[in-house]
């Protein structure tokens, strides 16, 4: 296997773990958000427009990490550079 095949085949698999983490964590932050949002409600019921309106807001910006995450991973493995040595 040449260098720049080790290379390509490291950046795939560099690639995969980025997807994984960037899919996990932001799965148990938002776990850990609607958790906590409930717990809040469950103690003061009478808040619950502000505890949803701040919980939805908080739930968007999460889910932006991860979609920015599968951006840069779709990136890094369809527009690498070294894939054009490859195929040549």
């Amino acid at each position: 296997m040449t260098d720049i095949a080790l290379i390509v085949l490291g950046s795939s698999v560099a690639a995969i773990i980025g997807i994984a983490l960037g899919v996990m964590l932001p799965a148990l932050a938002m776990g850990k958000a609607i958790s906590s949002a409930l717990d809040a409600l469950s103690r003061q019921p009478e808040s619950e427009r502000s505890i949803m309106r701040t919980l939805f807001i908080g739930l968007a910006m999460i889910e932006s990490l991860a979609i920015y995450c599968l951006v840069i991973i779709l990136i890094v493995l369809f527009r690498n550079p070294l894939l054009e040595y490859i195929f040549k």
